[in-house]
């Protein structure tokens, strides 16, 4: 199955990248994060995409230091595998999950 690479198409799904952070992208523009592998959202919020540009912002849940503002990331997707290159997040947390791989569950 060909899989889309550029738009929302491409990231909508489960992921999990390689500390266990289950990220689940919705169609609807929206995202949970759960963080502690407990089955419970850890993080929610709001994401925009343009071409293969993400811009993530939280809405609700934990909220460590500086993670208040939205988080920009470039995106590449490969069949099943997912990688993100920094554009602009003060998040240190999102950012060191985000810049991991991904793979969709």
């Amino acid at each position: 199955m060909l899989h889309p690479r550029t738009g929302r198409d491409a990231l909508v799904g489960t992921w999990s990248n390689t500390l266990g952070a289950i990220w689940t992208v919705k169609s609807d523009g929206t995202f949970d994060v759960n963080l502690n592998r407990n089955g419970h959202r850890t993080i929610w919020g709001k994401y925009t995409v343009s071409g293969d540009t993400i811009t993530l912002w939280r809405k609700s849940g934990f909220v460590p230091n500086h993670c208040l503002g939205r988080g920009v990331y470039r995106f590449n997707r490969m069949g099943n595998a997912l990688q993100f290159i920094l554009v602009s997040d003060d998040c240190r947390l999102r950012r060191k999950n985000m810049l991991l791989p991904w793979t969709l569950k």
